[in-house]
């Protein structure tokens, strides 16, 4: 008969995936700075070995929460007929992704090289290619995209961030902004001036594909 070690028992009663489901719900309600391996000990009620045994450090841990919602993400978007479809798809996934856990924006950047931000690229890439782009401006196109949805992403979720921390009604907080524009110099901010009022009522995520088509539009445009 062969005995287990205590190292194969903890291996057996702790999974990678418990540890990194836990991890997202820490990274959710705490941030980044959240993210300990005494905090995650607590929640899986478990030592600090145990979960050395699945995780390297923070980082390897971070990386790998970060894969597991981008990579829940793309699946949920599917892969359409019309390329221009499929990428509006993506993004507002991704856009979506990041609102709900403000941490992935961060955590992407920190690990270019790495899985999160390939299971992004790749979808891109293939869609770009799959719209005719040249093969020595796919490149372009693919960072371009890739670039404004992290980008405005991002800021999207520390605007969110930043409102809650405040206890900010999002409503009151736009009303406030527009009017201080709409009170600006008409000689010095002649366009502030003229979109307060649109700032009012102003949709996050419209606004984020519309700029997604702009790129699109720019990207399909015949080339002389």
């Amino acid at each position: 008969m062969v005995r287990k070690t205590g190292t194969q028992r903890r291996e057996d009663s702790l999974s990678r995936d418990r540890i990194i489901e836990a991890s997202i719900e820490l990274l959710d309600s705490s941030g980044e700075g959240g993210l300990t391996f005494r905090a995650l000990s607590e929640r899986l009620a478990t030592g600090a070995g145990a979960i050395y045994w699945h995780v390297a450090n923070k980082s390897d841990l971070l990386t790998a929460a970060c894969d597991a919602v981008i990579a829940r993400t793309i699946t949920s978007c599917g892969v359409g007929e019309r390329p221009a479809a499929t990428i509006r798809a993506l993004a507002l996934g991704v856009f979506d992704a990041i609102d709900a856990h403000p941490w992935v924006g961060s955590a992407l950047t920190q690990a270019p090289g790495q899985s999160p931000m390939v299971r992004i690229l790749e979808p891109l890439g293939q869609q770009v290619r799959a719209l005719g782009v040249p093969d020595d401006e796919q490149w372009a196109a693919v960072g371009t995209l890739l670039n404004y949805m992290l980008g405005v992403g991002g800021q999207n979720a520390a605007n969110g961030q930043f409102g809650r921390a405040r206890a900010l009604d999002r409503t009151d907080f736009l009303d406030a902004v527009a009017t201080a524009w709409s009170q600006l110099d008409a000689q010095e901010y002649p366009f502030t001036r003229s979109i307060a009022a649109a700032l009012r009522s102003h949709d996050d995520r419209a606004d984020f594909l519309a700029g997604i088509d702009l790129i699109l539009r720019g990207i399909t445009s015949p080339r002389r």
